[in-house]
């Protein structure tokens, strides 16, 4: 875990049990650190430095989130 200030982000509760249950077992110690590797690497891998998101861009991050199981 990190010391950076953080902000809360709503999940559906069954979202939320749905995922604790998919990372037991894993190097992932809970839900909110699972979810912030996913978020960085997904920023990273899809936008330069200052350069907001393309359409595409958002369209696949949402198809990768939705195959994880995390959208509907």
């Amino acid at each position: 875990m990190t010391d950076e200030p953080t902000v809360p982000v709503p999940l559906p509760a069954d979202l939320y049990a749905r995922l604790k249950e998919r990372i037991r077992g894993s190097a992932f110690p809970s839900p909110e650190e699972f979810l912030r590797f996913v978020v960085a690497r997904l920023l990273e891998a899809n936008a330069s430095p200052g350069e907001p998101l393309s359409a595409e861009d958002e369209r696949r991050i949402a198809e990768r989130l939705r195959a994880l199981g995390y959208l509907d």
